[in-house]
């Protein structure tokens, strides 16, 4: 079979272009088919617009927080004056800023053949674009994910949000009532109710359940003490009537607010690929695919959120260098995700990698052990006022198994434990590194230094010590 490209990447969203570019570059022939915005959901819809959205909460929040009713370290602020037009205007800025690193023309650059069409399979290695058909040996499917909408009835028939929707709000909700406590939920909750909106949160599971449940704990009552309402129950139905949504839960209670924002997590966005037609296999969470990413066809590999699996931006990126290395030089790259970073952008910022104690706990019961450290005892966080939150060490021996920070900037925290859980680097060496003071991280350090202090100051050296003290010697 003569081909038309050497690899088609379906999709514009982190995987798919870190795998087009990085095929590319090898001086392979691209084909790069997204018929949306460049740089998918994660660009237009997701982390950056959301993180653009916090930024400008937590600066309306400083402002509330010192006021001259109650300043902070002796400096009063004026009562923040919240302009909904000039945070959006920041949003798309920000948008705007980073859309060139994901654009047609850089990739275009790179050797990609860019094609700004629907893509739909017509055989196991042949694709038709708008009117065109392609082929290639490796096709790559990284459509990423859309919003799940749960059965509520009435829902079709009311005006919702989603991600998709949200950041293009003209208003400022006078009442936002959220569906689903996730990562999502929580994150625009908080910075909604910073920017004066009513927030009520409504799920019936407990918030944020992939974490830790310290962690959470801390997470949620910050939100409640800054107003947010959490009401734990399963949406029955929804209605608007005079530019009031009425939301009933299926135990009789109705809550009204202004806006509905649902976020109930994500669902492969597959559906219109023809992908019977190619031989590829769809699960209940998305395309079914082995360690390295490979469908049911050979051929063929999905990556991001549209297969079954973690759906993070980094993750996405990951797998779109794995397969780009395995398509271009030929080299198998199975995903590992047992050091698996995520980060929820609250404040205080709750981020996990690996296992969480509770995970660890019901694997390997009594054989695990705990090493926390507060940053209460932590000088960085004494003098910016913000001692909230604690490192956890989940331990096996000398194993990490996995790390929850909360705290403020708990993401960038996260760095030095990839080394120690991935074995290139150790809990022994982070806790005798030495680290500039004052800093947050100084936490690493001191979480690393205990989990070794039983064996550093244990019985053999202190007999030693012992010993050495006798001798009266000088080395």
């Amino acid at each position: 079979m003569r081909y038309s490209h050497d690899a088609i990447v379906i999709g514009a969203g982190s995987a798919g272009l870190t795998a087009a570019g990085g095929i590319a570059m090898f001086g392979r022939k691209v084909a790069l088919i997204e018929a949306g915005p460049m740089g998918g959901e994660c660009l237009n819809t997701g982390c950056v617009p959301s993180k653009a959205l916090i930024a400008a909460a937590a600066r309306a929040h400083e402002g509330r927080r010192g006021s001259a009713d109650a300043p902070r370290f002796g400096v009063a602020l004026g009562e923040p004056q919240v302009d909904w037009r000039g945070v959006h205007g920041h949003i798309h800025e920000a948008i705007a800023t980073i859309a060139p690193h994901d654009s047609q023309e850089r990739f275009e650059g790179m050797g990609c053949e860019v094609l700004r069409e629907t893509a739909r399979f017509t055989g196991r290695k042949r694709l038709l674009v708008g009117n065109r058909e392609i082929t290639a040996p490796r096709i790559v499917i990284a459509t990423g994910s859309k919003p799940a909408l749960p059965p509520i009835d009435g829902l079709e028939e009311v005006p919702f949000l989603t991600n998709e929707s949200l950041f293009d709000l003209e208003d400022l909700p006078e009442h936002l009532i959220i569906v689903g406590a996730g990562a999502i939920g929580m994150e625009m909750a908080q910075a909604f109710r910073r920017l004066g909106s009513d927030v009520t949160i409504v799920d019936p599971g407990e918030p944020m359940g992939r974490d830790d449940r310290d962690a959470v704990a801390l997470v949620t009552e910050a939100l409640k003490n800054e107003g947010v309402r959490f009401i734990k129950g399963e949406a029955a139905s929804v209605s608007r009537r005079a530019g009031v949504t009425r939301l009933a839960l299926k135990d009789g209670l109705e809550l009204e607010g202004s806006h509905l924002l649902i976020a109930a997590g994500r669902t492969a966005n597959v559906d219109a690929l023809g992908l019977e037609k190619a031989g590829v296999e769809v699960g209940k969470d998305g395309i079914v695919t082995d360690g390295r990413r490979r469908t049911a066809n050979k051929a063929i590999y999905a990556i991001g959120d549209c297969r079954a699996g973690p759906r993070f931006t980094h993750v996405a990126g990951y797998e779109g260098s794995n397969v780009a290395l395995e398509i271009a030089l030929a080299i198998p790259a199975k995903v590992d995700y047992a050091a698996l970073p995520w980060c929820t952008y609250t404040s205080p910022e709750c981020a996990q990698m690996g296992m969480t104690e509770g995970q660890a706990r019901d694997k390997h019961g009594d054989a695990v052990s705990i090493v926390r450290e507060n940053f209460d005892h932590n000088d960085r966080a004494v003098t910016e006022g913000d001692e909230r939150g604690f490192l956890k060490v989940v331990m096996k021996g000398r194993k990490v198994l996995g790390v929850t920070i909360v705290g403020r900037n708990a993401g960038e925290l996260l760095l030095p434990w990839t080394q120690v859980m991935t074995g290139k680097s150790s809990t022994f060496a982070l806790g005798s590194s030495i680290i500039a003071y004052p800093t947050r991280s100084e936490i690493a350090k001191a979480a690393a230094f205990s989990a070794w202090e039983p064996t550093v100051f244990g019985t053999a050296p202190r007999k030693w010590s012992a010993l050495i003290a006798g001798t009266r010697q000088i080395f």
